[in-house]
């Protein structure tokens, strides 16, 4: 078989190791198109994963820019020829897409394809996704396809393989779901049996005081000593309590990684583009990681919420020892005197108690029509 550069058994078995690589199913669907329109040198490549309301939960493109694939608008539906792949296991392979009966047209944005080759990622008898490329770069002769039937056999393979990353990328992000809650579960009920002991023990000790007031003073006095050492001891163990609270992906994964995840999460779960960038940041201290990331998921909150735009960019960056993150949307944005002056906050002073615990500024930058961009800076150690 002949694919261009990236022709032979050494760019199959690079493609295959890429998918192998990747533990999130975000990347690795993008690896899998990626390898696909590298190995088989198409212009175009794209993956659909069907929801189950006749949409795609998700859908990965590689060949179109990002302000192309903004300027196409929604998701397609599950229609024509990528309904056909999805229903039939049969590979789809065209010589002209806009010319057979199936096809339904595309937005006015999309770029144009020609010749196409499809086929379904299956798991036993379930379908994970349809695969397709188009516009292969090589001469076609007039009524042809330029794919091959070998074209159609590498991506056949290429698919079976798709299927086991991406079976196994399920499963990792399930078990640490499940990691997770159970996590929560254990913690809460550790916080719960902590502090309801400590709150019952300052009750009581309140009542006995109360009741000591007016005839023995002395001892009320004694009694409100204890209760503030009880709330003391409270607040310790409270505290202690959040401390551990951290969330378990920083310390195993890494602030960048950690944001990269649930940017990807948001992505499957809105329909507005989530997009998240890092620039080369170095480990922070804990508290200051743990403080970027709240912030940023309540930038994000608000951005998915109440903005209503239809992408929200993430981006953290090194500066200095420190780092800046950015959460920033193309919404409706709004006036923040105004926002101030009517008692509503949008998280705001949260997140800037956040950022100036642990040594850094917060600055919200929005106005009516123009979206809004959150940036926060921290120090670093």
């Amino acid at each position: 078989m002949s694919h261009g550069p990236r022709s032979g058994l050494a760019a199959v078995s690079s493609a295959l190791l890429a998918m192998s690589r990747h533990l999130e199913v975000r990347d690795v669907l993008k690896t899998i198109v990626a390898s696909a329109r590298d190995l088989l040198d198409a212009q175009y490549a794209a993956l659909g994963v069907p929801d189950d309301h006749g949409g795609f939960a998700q859908f990965v493109v590689d060949g179109v820019s990002d302000e192309q694939w903004k300027a196409i608008g929604p998701l397609p539906r599950r229609h024509g020829i990528l309904a056909a792949m999805l229903d039939d296991a049969a590979p789809q392979r065209l010589a002209d897409v806009r010319r057979d009966p199936r096809f339904e047209g595309w937005p006015s944005a999309h770029p144009d394809m020609a010749d196409f080759l499809g086929l379904p990622i299956r798991d036993g008898d379930e379908v994970l996704g349809a695969l397709f490329l188009a516009n292969k770069n090589c001469p076609k002769p007039d009524g042809a396809c330029g794919f091959t039937e070998d074209d159609e056999e590498l991506l056949g393979i290429l698919a079976q393989h798709a299927a086991i990353a991406l079976t196994n990328a399920r499963l990792y992000e399930r078990s640490r779901e499940l990691t997770i809650a159970e996590e929560r579960s254990r913690l809460a009920h550790e916080l719960h049996d902590a502090v309801s002991q400590k709150l019952f023990s300052l009750r009581l000790t309140a009542q006995a005081a109360a009741r000591l007031v007016d005839r023995d003073p002395a001892r009320a006095k004694g009694e409100l000593q204890q209760v503030a050492e009880l709330a003391a001891e409270a607040a310790d163990e409270l505290r202690a309590a959040v401390v551990e609270l951290r969330p378990a992906a920083l310390d195993e994964d890494g602030l960048v990684a950690t944001l990269r995840t649930q940017v990807q999460v948001l992505d499957r779960a809105h329909s507005a583009r989530v997009t998240f960038t890092g620039h080369g940041v170095r480990a922070l201290p804990a508290a200051q990681e743990e403080a970027v990331l709240r912030v940023a998921q309540e930038a994000l909150h608000n951005a998915l919420r109440h903005s209503g735009g239809t992408h929200v960019d993430v981006t953290l960056e090194r500066r200095g020892n420190g780092a800046v993150l950015r959460v920033g949307d193309d919404g409706g944005g709004f006036d923040p005197h105004a926002v101030r002056r009517a008692g509503r906050h949008l998280g705001l002073v949260s997140m800037r108690d956040r950022a100036s615990g642990v040594g850094g500024r917060l600055t919200v930058e929005s106005a009516p029509g123009k979206g809004t961009t959150v940036e926060m800076e921290v120090p670093g150690g």
